[in-house]
C-alpha cells in the first residue's frame, strides 16, 4: 500500500446547523484530488473534528468518501480513540466500508505506558485485515509513542506507517531502524522538508488544502536533488504551514478555504470560528 507522497487530513464539511454537508463534500474531495493534487485522503481526523463526529457520521464518512474518490486516490479512515475495544469496533466497520487504510493515533488522555501503546496498536492489527498508519501526536495525546515502541510496532505485518509529530531526532531513528518498507510521514507541515531530508516518505498535511501542488513540488525538488529551490518553497510556505495553527485546528483551514472560494462551513463547538480580526490576519498570510 503506498499513500504517496502527500496525504490531505480533510476537513469535515458543514451546514449551518452542524450537519454534514455532502454536496461540499464531494466537491471539496473533487477539488483536493485534482487541483492540489493529493493521493490519499484522510477522513475523520482530528482536521476532519473526529472529537465531535458521532460513530454513525465517522461511517457515513467511509462509505462517502471511498464511493466518490472512485480509485481517484486512497481513502483512510480515522478509526482510532482512546478506547481500544472501541477502535476495533470502528476499525472492523471502516473495512467494511472498503478503505484503504487505518490511522491509529495515539491513545489520548488514559496516559498509557509504552507497553499500553504497544499493546493498542497490536490487538488493533490482529482484528483487521487493513493496512494501518500509526498516529503519534504528542501535542493532543499527551504521552508519546517512543521510537522504540513504533520500532515495534513496525514489525507488525499490517502495521506499515506512522504520522509523526514528535521531534525531527524521532523521524530520524525511525526512519534508519524500522523495516525497508515502513514509511514514515511528517504530521507537521513546517517539518515536510526536514522530516523528507533524513529519509521520510512525505507528509500528512492541513496545507495541502490550499498549496497541495506547491508542497508536493517542494518534495520532488529535494528528492530530484533540486535542494536550493526546495529551500526557497519551504520558506515561501512556511508563512502558510504556520499561520494556519494560529488558532486551533481546523478553525483557520476551513477559513482559509472560505477565502479561496470553496466554504466548507464552520466548525462545531467547543471549538468557534474566527473572528474578524482573525481573518484579516489570515488573508495577509494567504496574499
Amino acid at each position: 500500500m503506498d499513500f504517496g507522497r502527500i496525504v490531505t487530513a480533510m476537513v469535515t464539511p458543514f451546514h449551518a446547523d452542524g450537519s454534514i454537508d455532502w454536496e461540499t463534500t464531494g466537491r471539496l474531495m473533487d477539488y483536493l484530488i485534482e487541483e492540489q493534487q493529493t493521493d490519499s485522503i484522510v477522513v475523520s481526523g482530528t482536521t476532519g473534528e473526529s472529537p465531535t463526529l458521532t460513530d454513525d457520521e465517522k461511517i457515513a464518512l467511509f462509505t462517502y468518501a471511498v464511493k466518490h474518490a472512485a480509485g481517484r486516490c486512497k481513502i483512510i479512515a480515522g478509526s482510532g480513540s482512546n478506547e481500544t475495544a472501541h477502535s476495533i469496533h470502528l476499525t472492523k466497520i471502516a473495512e467494511q466500508c472498503g478503505v484503504d487504510a487505518a490511522l491509529i493515533v495515539v491513545p489520548y488522555y488514559n496516559k498509557p505506558t509504552q507497553e499500553g501503546i504497544y499493546q493498542h496498536f497490536k490487538v488493533i492489527a490482529e482484528a483487521t485485515k487493513l493496512p494501518i498508519m500509526a498516529y503519534n501526536v504528542p501535542g493532543r495525546t499527551i504521552v508519546s509513542m517512543s521510537a522504540e515502541t513504533t520500532l515495534r510496532i513496525a514489525q507488525i505485518p499490517n502495521i506499515i506507517a506512522t504520522k509523526e509529530c514528535a521531534s525531527l531526532d524521532q523521524v530520524t531513528q525511525i526512519v534508519s531502524e524500522a523495516p525497508a518498507d515502513f514509511r514514515v510521514y511528517s504530521g507537521d507541515d513546517s517539518s515536510a522538508l526536514p522530516a523528507v531530508a533524513v529519509g521520510a516518505h512525505g507528509i500528512v498535511s492541513v496545507a495541502s488544502h490550499i498549496i497541495g501542488k506547491q508542497i508536493r513540488e517542494m518534495i520532488n525538488c529535494y528528492l530530484d536533488g533540486q535542494v536550493q529551490q526546495a529551500a526557497k518553497l519551504h520558506a515561501k510556505s512556511l508563512p502558510i504551514f504556520r499561520g494556519l495553527f494560529d488558532l486551533p485546528n481546523p478553525v483557520l483551514v476551513k477559513a482559509a478555504l472560505k477565502e479561496k472560494g470553496l466554504p466548507v462551513g464552520g466548525v462545531r463547538l467547543p471549538l468557534v470560528d474566527a473572528t474578524e480580526a482573525e481573518i484579516v490576519s489570515l488573508r495577509k498570510i494567504l496574499n
